[in-house]
Formats: structure tokens, C-alpha cells, sequence
């Protein structure tokens, strides 16, 4: 059962949104709310947005990574081999670099999201040119290469960029976080994440069948060529949505699909929910300790990364967890 996952994810929000370092560190009592007008607008202009886009990170990156793994049938595969977070990274570099670091949020969202796809694109474009290996391994491959061509690209704007203000922002970004996330911000994603999670959501019965060899797969009455592109544009759009936004935010997207998994079977019916729900709990864990721990902000990814390896290390070394349903 997926209920208690649900209720968990819920009483973390609702707690998350009470937790940040105003009018001190630690908790803030409800009753500010009513009377004190900063901490009523801290609350719901600040730390709501930023909670419920962590959300919708961690749902994202948890979802696309069961999609990819079961897709690919790989489980080392994650939503950014396919050129999408580097591409992202490598357009959210340009424009910090074309329009400077006081640029608007929103343009350098908009270039980012552009090359993310243009990652997936250029991904798929290569993979038809070779003429070895099956499409799983041709995909895989060609993802490597544009991901080390958006890497070189990365490592040449930051050599160009301005070391006393663009660089610092270039790298920051790389880092990973929803410090300066609005309103604005969160209404960006929901045109790209929304459809990207429902079409997952909508299509979980189907990954079963698309894990199996196209033989296997066409036999049994799916349409696997089209139906993998299909559920794989929605997976990675809204990756590369919530990528524009946050920037890289690593490990997610690996350990998540794992833990459902572990958790609740391999069936894609019950693993997919399964990993959007803990994709988001861990999203706002961490969120809570990057705004929290220290009196500066921790990058997100930081947090995301050292938690996720220990936790994949933790995983890998125990007897295999199951939930009964």
C-alpha cells in the first residue's frame, strides 16, 4: 500500500514549512503565522514555493530514473545520461556568460531547458547513426558522448567567465539548489512537470511490457519503438524543467528507483508511484537540511550526492527490503 507513503510525504511538507532560521534556527511556532507579518510572508512567499518545487524535483528525478532504468533495463541508468543535465548545465553557463549573473531567472530557466532537450535530440540523432549494438546500447552510448561534448562545452565557459562574478555564479548553479526559487519559478515548471508526471503515472502498467525484448514486447500488443519515445519525451522534458530550475541535483534519480524497488517489487504499477513518493520525501529532506544546518545555504546537490552514495552503499550491502501490500 501506497497510503503511508502519501501521509508521509504530506506531514513532511507541513513540517518542512515550519522549519528554517527565522525568528531563530530551529522551529518556528505556528502562531507567528497571525502574528508576525515577516514570518507570515517568509512562510508563504518563500519557503512554500521552494517546498513544493523540492517536491516536484524529487518526484521528477525519481520517476524518470525508474522510467530510464526499466526502459534501458540498466539500474545504473539515471535521468541525466541521456545529455540532459549537461545540456541544461551547458545553457544555464551560456546565458549566465551572454547576459551576466544579474540576469533574470527566467531566461537563464528558458536557455537551459533548450539545451536539455537539445541533449535528448542530439542523444537520439547519434544513436541512429551508429550501426552497432542494439537501440538500448546505441541510446546509452550516444548519451555518453553528448554528455562529455556539454562537459568540454561547461569547462570552456567557465573559462571565459568573469572569476570575480560570473564564474561564481556558473559554479553555483552546477552546485545545485532552490535558494532563489519564487511563484514564478514553480509556475515554470508545472507546464512541463505536470504532463511529464502524469504521462509516467499513466503509462506505469506499460513499462513491464516495454522492458522486455521488442520481440517479446510486440507480441504481446505494445508498440514498443513508439511507446518507449513517448513515455521517455515526457520523463526527460520534465527533467530538464526541473534541471533549468535547480540546476544539477545528482543521485536522486539512481537511489530512489532502487529504494522503491527494494521496498515494493520490481512492477513498474506499484515501483513508479512508489518512487515518486520517496523521490519527493528525500527531495524536501534535503532541501530542509541545505536551508538549515548551517547559517549559510548548502548547495542542494551537495546534500543530495552524499546522501544518495551512502544511502545506494547502505542499500547494495543489506538483505533485500520488502513492504507487504
Amino acid at each position: 500500500m501506497l497510503w503511508p507513503l502519501a501521509l508521509a510525504l504530506l506531514l513532511v511538507l507541513v513540517f518542512s514549512l515550519f522549519i528554517g532560521r527565522y525568528p531563530g534556527p530551529g522551529f518556528t511556532p505556528p502562531r507567528l503565522l497571525w502574528e508576525d507579518e515577516l514570518a507570515r510572508r517568509l512562510v508563504f512567499s518563500l519557503r512554500l514555493p521552494r517546498l513544493l518545487a523540492a517536491t516536484l524535483l524529487g518526484m521528477t528525478l525519481g520517476g524518470a530514473g525508474t522510467v530510464l532504468q526499466t526502459v534501458f533495463r540498466n539500474p545504473l541508468v539515471e535521468p541525466g545520461f541521456l545529455g540532459v543535465s549537461q545540456g541544461a548545465a551547458f545553457g544555464a553557463a551560456l546565458a549566465i556568460l551572454t547576459l551576466g549573473s544579474g540576469s533574470p531567472p527566467l531566461a537563464t530557466e528558458a536557455i537551459a531547458s533548450v539545451f536539455a532537450l537539445s541533449g535528448l535530440v542530439l542523444s537520439y540523432a547519434l544513436a541512429r547513426r551508429l550501426h552497432f549494438g542494439g537501440w538500448v546500447l546505441r541510446l546509452v552510448l550516444a548519451g555518453i558522448a553528448v554528455s562529455a561534448l556539454f562537459s568540454s562545452g561547461v569547462g570552456v565557459l567557465k573559462y571565459l567567465a568573469d572569476p570575480m562574478t560570473q564564474l561564481p555564479a556558473i559554479t553555483f548553479w552546477l552546485l545545485g539548489g532552490l535558494s532563489s526559487l519564487t511563484w514564478t519559478g514553480l509556475l515554470y515548471l508545472l507546464p512541463f512537470v505536470i504532463p511529464g508526471l502524469t504521462l509516467m503515472v499513466l503509462m506505469r502498467w506499460r513499462l513491464n511490457l516495454l522492458a522486455l525484448h521488442d520481440e517479446t514486447a510486440f507480441s504481446l500488443g505494445t508498440s514498443p519503438g513508439r511507446e518507449r519515445a513517448l513515455v521517455l519525451v515526457g520523463a526527460v522534458a520534465a527533467t530538464a524543467a526541473v534541471t533549468a530550475v535547480s540546476g544539477i541535483v545528482g543521485w536522486v534519480g539512481l537511489v530512489v528507483p532502487h529504494i522503491a524497488r527494494r521496498a515494493y517489487g520490481a512492477d513498474s504499477r506499484v515501483a513508479l508511484p512508489a518512487a515518486l513518493l520517496i523521490g519527493g520525501i528525500f527531495a524536501v529532506l534535503c532541501d530542509d537540511l541545505a536551508r538549515t544546518l548551517l547559517a549559510g545555504e548548502i548547495p542542494l546537490g551537495i546534500l543530495t550526492s552524499f546522501l544518495g552514495a551512502l544511502g545506494f552503499a547502505l542499500l547494495m550491502t543489506r538483505a533485500r527490503l520488502r513492504v507487504s501490500r
